[in-house]
């Protein structure tokens, strides 16, 4: 999953939600709770891992990834995530009574009050994610394809077949969105299990 995904199954507590959308940036094991970490952030970093976990092994997240192109295979799951946030974000009423644009910039606001509690190389990437509006900026498929460049160019491997990538949401967007919209009540539903079994 990414960013705007974690951010709602997070649930309603801010440390879950800010934990959850800089999970990817806490390295190594939780279990022992790392000194520099506080551990109500650790348990939305564990339920971020959780997510992504049940998100790989769902058989409609597993449709799309087999939908993306041979020759951007290897970057599926990357893809698939991204094309999720797309597709939440377009169907955002469905799942949340609190209006997107609102949602994410409270979401914002929560993350900025904890950056100093976070990993060091989060704190560039909040400040353009926040800035240009990530989270709410992937409703438009033009802004993901965007996203997808410059990933190609700054932070993937070079060469990458990532360029151009926002093409493959396109070709099949119908089989993207029917395997989302079987998907993410699913993950609604593990998300609040998780949470509530803690």
């Amino acid at each position: 999953m990414n960013y705007l995904a974690h951010a709602l199954l997070a649930g309603p507590l801010a440390t879950d939600r800010v934990g959850g959308v800089a999970g990817d940036f806490v390295k190594g094991l939780l279990q022992p709770c790392p000194a520099w970490l506080d551990p109500a952030l650790a348990e939305g970093v564990r339920l971020h891992r959780r997510i992504d976990s049940f998100a790989d092994t769902h058989p409609a997240f597993r449709r799309s990834r087999a939908r993306v192109s041979d020759a951007r295979k290897r970057f599926g799951g990357v893809l698939v995530d991204m094309f999720y946030d797309h597709l939440l974000a377009v169907h955002w009423q469905r799942y949340c009574p609190e209006p997107l644009a609102d949602f994410t910039a409270g979401t914002y606001r929560l993350i900025a009050t904890r950056l100093d509690d976070l990993p060091a190389p989060f704190a560039p990437v909040f400040a353009r994610m926040a800035a240009h509006d990530w989270l709410g900026s992937y409703r438009d498929p033009a802004n993901v394809a965007l996203a997808l460049d410059r990933m190609a160019h700054h932070r993937a491997r070079q060469p990458n077949p990532l360029a151009g990538a926002g093409e493959e949401l396109l070709a099949a967007y119908p089989g993207f969105e029917a395997d989302f919209l079987e998907f993410f009540p699913d993950a609604l539903g593990f998300a609040e299990e998780v949470r509530g079994g803690r």
